[in-house]
Parts: C-alpha cells; structure tokens; sequence
C-alpha cells in the first residue's frame, strides 16, 4: 500500500506517521505547497518522500487531501479526472476536510465520482504545520463517512481500514448533516473562542496582565484562538449558513445571560447554569 498525503500539517503529518508505523502503509508520499514545510516534512521524516501533485497521483494507491477545504474542491475534480484514464475504479482518493457540502458538489456528476471517499476525523489541536504532526492524535476519536453509498464498496473499506489502523470509531451520515452537526459542535465553538481572544484583547492593551491573570478555565476557553485563519476563513465561508444560525443561537444564550446578571436576576442566573450542566450527560 502507497500512500500519498497531499497537504503535510498537523492532520497530514499525524496521519503520515501512524499509517506507517501501524503497518497500514508500505510507503507514504507527500505534497506540500509550502516549500519551507515540505522541507521540514522530509527532513523531520514524516514522509519517504515529497513529490509533485502528478508525481503523487500516479504512484499512490491512495490518495488523502489534507489541504484547506477551498483549496481540496478545487483540487478534487483535478484528481479524479486523472483516475478517468485507468479502467476501473483501482486509485483512491479521500479527504479530511471539517466541511463537505461543497466538496459534494463539485463531485456528484464526476464519472469517476465512485473512486471518492468524503471523510473527516474529528480531531485536531490548535497548532499547524508539520511541526505539529504527532503520534496517537486520532486515537479514540470519532471520525465521519459522509455519502458512502456513492463510493465504491472498495473505496469505503479501504478507507475504513485506513481509520480501523488509526483507532478511530467510524460513523456514517450525509454531507447536509455533517455541516449541520460540525457547525454545532466545532465550527461554533471557533468563533467564540476567536471573539473571547479579541474582546479581552481589546479590554487588556497590556498584553502581560493577560498572562499574569489568566487561569486554567480562560487558557482553555481561548485555546483555539490560536487556530491557522488559512484553514478556519474557508471553513466558515463554506458554512455559512450553517454557522450563522449556530451563531445566532449562541447570541441568543449570551443575551439571556446578560439580561439576568442585568437584572440581579439570581433565580434566573443559577436557572441558565444548570440548564448548562446537563452537558455532563454528554460530555464528561
């Protein structure tokens, strides 16, 4: 098994270095834009090799796009048009991007649309590039198979060994759900960072009481602030919709927290709090 990983960052990398070491992948290319990363890629050994996108194409069984999501649907029709010329579906192709509806899009009507596999493992840090690339990071994690009834039987299992070999619990539902629930529990949870990072920014012109004052609650809250905005604005663009009314409840929440501590209203305020808590249910 050769695989070729196109975009060597935190995700790419971390895939890279497992899918060897677990014996999923015999050899593992990469292509990295970046030239600066992919030296670093090579030298750091996450990859055998790094090589042109055509290059990669043609010497990997399979293809992963771990790349920003606007980039991957331009990407995707290019890739696939190169797997016309094969008989047969014998080359896949996956990708790992946080939003699918578009990449849907730009593939349905593809004749060699059954070679494709939508995917994306939930896991991730706020650092990026192949600095950020480790061990272990999808262990235990969820990761979603969107459309797989328009894959290829080949295609699906393959990729699901690729997940199995990662120890992730694979779960299957359509692109039109998937940005639905990734708006909800990833893409909204983004934003708020981002604007607690810029309020208290605003707030504390001296960045040292920031870091003097900060505890372990605002450290984890404003973690993911430090996100690469080259792979959050498409993102968001791309799931507008969705997020605009993930964002549009949250500032319903905030307002019903404002109005309360405006009013004294302590019955109200301690009312929201456990309402909250049923998160432990869920969450633990």
């Amino acid at each position: 098994m050769v695989v070729g990983i196109i975009g060597l960052g935190l995700i790419g990398g971390s895939m890279a270095i497992d899918l060897r070491r677990r014996g999923f992948a015999d050899k593992v290319y990469g292509v990295e834009a970046e030239s600066v990363n992919a030296a670093a890629a090579e030298k750091i050994g996450l990859v055998d090799k790094v090589m042109d996108l055509e290059s990669c194409i043609r010497e990997s069984d399979l293809l992963v796009i771990a790349v920003p999501v606007g980039t991957a649907a331009r990407m995707l029709p290019r890739i696939l048009d190169s797997f016309a010329a094969e008989e047969g579906c014998r080359k896949v192709v996956m990708d790992v991007c946080s939003t699918k509806e578009n990449l849907a899009k730009v593939s349905r009507y593809h004749k060699m649309r059954s070679c494709y596999v939508a995917s994306h493992p939930m896991a991730g840090t706020e650092y990026s590039g192949p600095w950020a690339a480790m061990p272990g990071l999808f262990d235990g994690r969820a990761c979603i198979i969107c459309d797989s009834e328009e894959s290829s039987p080949r295609a699906v299992k393959m990729v699901e060994d690729l997940y199995a070999a990662l120890n992730m619990r694979v779960t299957y539902m359509n692109s039109s759900n998937h940005d639905v629930h990734t708006a909800y529990v990833s893409h909204i949870s983004h934003v708020t960072s981002f604007a607690l990072a810029l309020t208290v920014l605003d707030k504390e012109k001296d960045e040292k009481h920031i870091f003097d004052l900060a505890s372990g609650g605002f450290s984890s809250t404003v973690r993911l602030a430090k996100s690469n905005a080259d792979m959050w604005v498409p993102i968001l663009t791309q799931n507008r919709d969705n997020v605009l009314r993930a964002v549009d409840t949250y500032i319903e929440k905030m307002q019903a927290f404002r109005d309360a501590i405006a009013d004294y209203d302590e019955d109200k305020v301690r009312e929201l709090i456990e309402d909250a808590n049923r998160i432990k249910r869920i969450i633990r």
